[in-house]
């Protein structure tokens, strides 16, 4: 059985990234990507609408780690502190060692790698230190970059639902990839 503990909270660095907790002054940042519709056209979450919203997600999240039910990166570059993406691990089901990742990223930063870094550092952390078996993501069938940065780092497509979701007024897609541990 998975048993998390994110006390004392774990801050991932990479080549060129800290992955760091989310802070109440990462709100500006967590709202433009939240209320940004091009950037949340596949995330069928509703935009935010003000910086409180932001501060209630950052809160919500922050309580989420406290009870070690999730966890959610900022995504920062070394050179500079500053929030240009968030990806968290969630949907935990503890008695199958599996659980959902999910991302966001700021359009400045599309194209150049920062994802595909990000979620190299994530995927180690969830099977070498939480010892996950699977970790899956959930897309939309038109998220094309999803797709392609899934599968660049060997997620297999398990699964095409038709109409599974009801959101905003009319029925959407899903596709699910997953990846199962490399260390067997």
């Amino acid at each position: 059985m998975l048993t998390l503990n994110f006390d004392p909270y774990p801050v991932l660095t990479t080549e060129r990234l800290v992955l760091r907790k989310l802070r109440e002054s990462d709100a500006d940042e967590v709202f433009y990507l939240r209320s940004n519709r091009e950037l949340m056209q596949y995330i069928p979450r509703p935009l935010q609408k003000n910086r409180e919203d932001a501060k209630t997600l950052i809160q919500s999240n922050l309580e989420l780690i406290q009870r070690n039910e999730a966890i959610n990166w900022a995504i920062t570059v070394k050179e500079e502190d500053k929030l240009i993406g968030m990806i968290g691990l969630f949907n935990v089901e503890a008695e199958n060692l599996r659980c959902e990742v999910g991302y966001l990223l700021h359009h400045n930063w599309h194209g150049k790698g920062i994802m595909a870094e990000a979620l190299a550092a994530v995927l180690d952390y969830g099977f070498r230190v939480l010892k996950l078996h699977s970790v899956a993501a959930l897309i939309d069938p038109a998220n094309i970059a999803s797709a392609r940065l899934l599968e660049k780092n060997n997620f297999t497509k398990d699964a095409y639902f038709k109409e599974n979701l009801f959101y905003e007024g009319r029925f959407m897609d899903t596709i699910i990839y997953s990846l199962l541990t490399p260390f067997r």
